[in-house]
């Protein structure tokens, strides 16, 4: 009697066994199938900037090409607004499911020294995708300031502690943090004038009012053609195609100089890796199309398109730099 109702047990313990695996060998295959499904429905672009912006044409010139590969309509959604983190905290606050991605840029590295608070951490609350392309700015000065070349100019902010004005698209923005940068490196000191705007403060450049500025090269190549701005170098590592024989600001006097703008693609903190490698896969492809590539160079854009470890890399490298050049150069965070 003790032998069959021990048999029994057995056979059931088996039972309970054979169950239990076969739930969780579903368990295990329902998992890649839900990354194999993706996407199933549109997605969502946003962009923390309005319409017009370097940001907003590499989403817009992105959106169609990567929605015939995802088999699915790619929407971009305009979010512009408190130095783009209206639309950054946004996205750190959606279902990390990789139907909103976010197209990051500079700021969401200079954001965590410029503001006592912020409503995300860019490094805790976002998956990176792929950084996209970067953009060079260009050292330009007024032709009235005797200075034609990198040493020039330090030499003279030297003679000249504080005099020298240059202008900014206003406090804590990339034009700004640019020559904090080179100030900072040269061991020199200029006067800081803010504009709301890169606009008004081409301007006043180009009248004489500042001295300097750091900006886009398609803002700038007109007026340097014409001879109503000189430029001294170019921010990026290497220098860029439609200037090649203007320097890097590294090669002409300030060795490790760099300072970029630079946009990429994120999701959610949280977002399966599948979903991710899917992401990374679709917009590098993308981005090796040689129109897209053209397109992008047109406008005075290098294409990077790498792995997300990169760009994570990438984000972090930035945000403990201008960290440590918002602290050296006295910025007080809003």
């Amino acid at each position: 009697m003790f032998g069959q109702a021990r048999e029994g047990i057995v056979r059931a313990s088996w039972r309970v066994t054979a169950a239990t695996l076969i739930v969780a060998g579903t368990t295990v295959a329902a998992a890649p199938l839900h990354a194999q499904g993706y996407p199933s429905r549109a997605l969502r672009i946003v962009v923390p900037s309005s319409a017009g912006s370097g940001a907003d044409f590499s989403a817009r010139l992105i959106s169609q090409p990567l929605s015939e590969r995802l088999g699915q309509q790619v929407v971009i959604e305009n979010r512009a607004g408190a130095a783009t983190m209206i639309g950054t905290e946004l996205v750190a606050k959606s279902p990390p499911d990789g139907y909103t991605l976010l197209l990051g840029v500079g700021t969401l590295a200079t954001t965590p020294a410029m503001y006592k608070k912020v409503p995300y951490d860019a490094q805790r609350d976002f998956a990176p995708i792929t950084q996209l392309a970067s953009v060079a700015n260009v050292l330009v000065v007024h032709p009235s300031l005797p200075a034609k070349s990198v040493k020039e100019l330090i030499a003279l902010a030297r003679a000249r502690p504080a005099e020298i004005a240059f202008a900014s698209s206003g406090t804590g923005t990339l034009p700004q943090l640019s020559m904090e940068l080179f100030l900072v490196m040269t061991g020199t000191k200029m006067l800081h004038v803010p504009y709301k705007g890169p606009g008004p403060g081409l301007i006043d450049l180009l009248a004489g009012r500042v001295s300097a500025m750091t900006t886009s090269t398609t803002a700038a190549f007109p007026h340097i053609r014409s001879g109503r701005l000189r430029v001294l170098g170019v921010t990026t590592a290497r220098r860029v195609a439609v200037m090649p024989d203007v320097p890097t600001i590294a090669e002409a006097g300030v060795p490790g100089y760099e300072s970029v703008q630079w946009w990429g693609l994120l999701v959610t903190a949280g977002t399966p890796a599948e979903i991710v490698a899917r992401l990374n896969k679709d917009v590098v492809s993308v981005m090796s199309v040689r129109d897209i590539k053209e397109r992008f160079e047109r406008e005075g854009m290098a294409v990077v398109a790498g792995t997300p470890q990169e760009f994570t890399a990438f984000i972090r490298s930035e945000t403990e730099k201008w960290a440590r050049i918002v602290k050296a150069a006295g910025i007080l965070p809003e």
